[in-house]
């Protein structure tokens, strides 16, 4: 049986990946989307611009940001197509939360519902928050949904997340599988109730 998981804070490194209007395609591109299940998909995250040298390595490559659970984002993160594949590869790559400018709207909700919280903060913002980041792969990012800050060390941003997300992973109601799994009870008196279920007992 799942237990129902609250999510209040969500810490760690943090990798910054710059950039507007990256699109569902260039965080998982569509010939990943051929898979059966997501396993694996976090090796192909970003694939193509991965393979780009403009600029050096992705920040994804990059030694220094391995094993960050918090990405950094700027405007209109996640827009293009509403395929689940790209933030199933951000969370299987490593990440646990988002921090950005905006987000596109099914992109969001994807996320909420893997448990992966968004939290938004003005332009200026982000884009310190990158630059301290870049300056300091070590420094550890904490997304706080209760106070709905974004903290770096000693320096705290004043976020934003819509109230149905942030209620929806302080109480767990995010997770609608384990809301289903933890009324076994409620099941079986709907299943009964259910002319076809009763027909084959």
């Amino acid at each position: 049986m799942s237990a129902i998981s609250e999510i209040s804070t969500i810490s760690g490194r943090a990798v910054p990946v710059r950039g507007d209007d990256i699109d569902t395609d260039r965080i998982i591109p569509a010939r990943f989307l051929r898979c059966v299940t997501f396993e694996g998909l976090g090796e192909h995250a970003f694939a193509d611009d991965r393979k780009s040298t403009t600029g050096g390595p992705h920040p994804f490559d990059r030694p220094e940001f391995q094993g960050a659970s918090v990405l950094v984002v700027n405007a209109n993160f996640g827009c293009g197509s509403s395929r689940e594949h790209a933030p199933q590869s951000l969370l299987r790559w490593g990440i646990r939360g988002i921090v950005g400018e905006s987000f596109a709207e099914i992109f969001f909700g994807n996320c909420v519902a893997l448990g992966v919280p968004c939290i938004t903060l003005e332009r200026s913002q982000v884009e310190a928050l990158q630059k301290a980041i870049e300056a300091d792969p070590a420094v550890e990012v904490t997304l706080d949904l209760e106070s709905r800050t974004v903290r770096r060390g000693d320096v705290s941003y004043a976020g934003a997340i819509p109230d149905g997300a942030r209620r929806a992973f302080l109480t767990g109601t995010w997770d609608s599988t384990a809301l289903l799994l933890a009324a076994p009870e409620e099941i079986d008196a709907v299943a009964q109730g259910l002319p076809y279920v009763a027909h084959w007992k």
